[in-house]
C-alpha cells in the first residue's frame, strides 16, 4: 500500500525520528545512495514559485540518481485545462512519485486519492512538512539530542508553524509559540500537539506576550506575509513589529540559534545583522531541506531503505 506525506501527523514518531537520522546518513556519506532513485521518475507540479523547494528537489533527485519533471501550473498554462483528479491518473502512468506545491490542502487529498503513486506536500496553505523535517535536521545537528529541547516560533502562526508543531510533539521538543492577537496557529492543531507533547513529558505554549519566550534553545521566525496574501506591509506592521527577532529577544530569551525558512525580509520579521550572525543556522536549514526531502524520497520509493527511516 503507498503511503504519501501530506502532514506528518499521521506518520509514526518512529519513522519521523529514522527520516532525520536517514537524511543526516545521506548529507555525510552520499555515494551509498548515488543510484538508490534509478529508474524512477518524479513529478514536481507547482501551483507556487519557488526557490529552495524546486532547486532542493531537482538536485536531491538528481543526486539519488532519479530524474524531475517540473511543470508550472501558472506558467505552462495548465490551471483549469484539466481536473485535478485527471491530472494526477495522468501521472501515475508515467512517474513514481509526485512532489506538488499548491495553493490549498484539499487538492494534494485529491491527487492523493486519485492516483497510486506518492504524493508528497512541497508547501500548501496548511502544512510545510519538507521545511520542518529540515529544520530538526538543523536543530539536532546544532544542539544535540532533542528531545526535552525547547524551540520558540515567534511571529505569525502559519503552515510552517503547523508542522513545526507536529515534528515538535514527535520529537519530543516543548515549543513556546509568541503571535500578535489573531495570528495563532490552528487550534484544532494546537490541542493535538500539546496531548501528544504531554504523554512525552513535554509541552506547548502558545501566547501573544513576546516576553513569554524565555529559556529557549532556539528561535525560529518566518514572513509576516504569507506568499499569495495580498495584504499591504504598511497595514500589518505595526502589529508584527513588537515581535521582530532581533539580538535583544536573542539574549533575553536564552536562545543559542536563529532559524528561518527563508525568503527572509532584513530588518522586518528578523534584524539582518542577525541573518548574518554566527549564531544563524538559516542556510544549514536551507541545506538541510535537499537532505530530508531525500529521506523521504528514500523512504517512499526504495525498499532497501525504507528499514532505515524507522529509528
Amino acid at each position: 500500500m503507498k503511503q504519501d506525506l501530506l502532514t506528518f501527523k499521521n506518520w509514526s514518531t518512529d519513522t519521523v525520528k529514522g527520516l532525520i537520522n536517514l537524511a543526516i546518513d545521506t548529507k555525510h556519506h552520499p555515494q551509498k545512495y548515488a543510484n538508490a532513485l534509478e529508474g524512477n521518475a518524479l513529478i514536481a507540479f507547482f501551483e507556487k514559485p519557488s526557490l529552495r523547494t524546486r532547486v532542493s528537489f531537482d538536485i536531491g533527485i538528481q543526486k539519488l540518481g532519479g530524474h524531475m519533471v517540473y511543470l508550472d501550473s501558472q506558467g505552462g498554462k495548465l490551471a483549469g485545462r484539466e481536473d485535478i483528479q485527471d491530472m494526477a491518473a495522468n501521472f501515475g502512468c508515467w512517474a513514481q512519485g509526485i512532489i506538488a506545491r499548491v495553493n490549498r490542502h484539499s487538492t494534494l487529498e485529491t491527487l492523493a486519492s486519485h492516483t497510486h503513486v506518492p504524493v508528497i506536500n512541497a508547501l500548501c496553505d496548511q502544512y510545510h512538512p519538507c521545511q520542518a523535517l529540515a529544520d530538526f535536521i538543523t536543530l539536532k545537528e546544532s544542539i544535540g539530542e532533542l528531545h526535552g529541547k525547547t524551540l520558540a516560533y515567534v511571529g505569525d502562526g502559519n503552515n510552517v508553524t503547523h508542522s513545526l508543531m507536529i515534528v515538535a510533539a514527535h520529537m519530543g521538543v516543548n515549543m513556546i509559540i509568541a503571535t500578535p492577537e489573531g495570528r495563532a496557529p490552528d487550534k484544532r492543531l494546537v490541542d493535538w500537539a500539546q496531548d501528544i507533547l504531554a504523554t512525552k513529558g513535554g509541552h506547548l505554549t502558545v501566547t501573544h506576550n513576546i516576553h513569554d519566550v524565555k529559556h529557549v534553545d532556539a528561535i525560529y521566525t518566518d514572513t509576516w506575509i504569507s506568499m499569495g496574501d495580498d495584504t499591504p506591509l504598511e497595514q500589518i506592521k505595526s502589529m508584527f513589529m513588537p515581535f521582530q527577532v532581533n539580538e535583544a529577544l536573542m539574549s533575553d530569551s536564552g536562545a543559542s540559534i536563529v532559524m528561518h525558512c527563508q525568503p527572509a525580509h532584513r530588518d522586518l520579521e528578523i534584524t539582518g545583522t542577525l541573518i548574518d550572525s554566527p549564531a544563524s543556522r538559516i542556510m544549514q536549514q536551507a541545506e538541510n531541506r535537499m537532505h530530508g526531502q531525500n529521506a523521504v524520497l528514500l523512504h517512499l520509493l526504495n525498499n532497501e531503505f525504507k528499514e532505515l527511516a524507522h529509528g
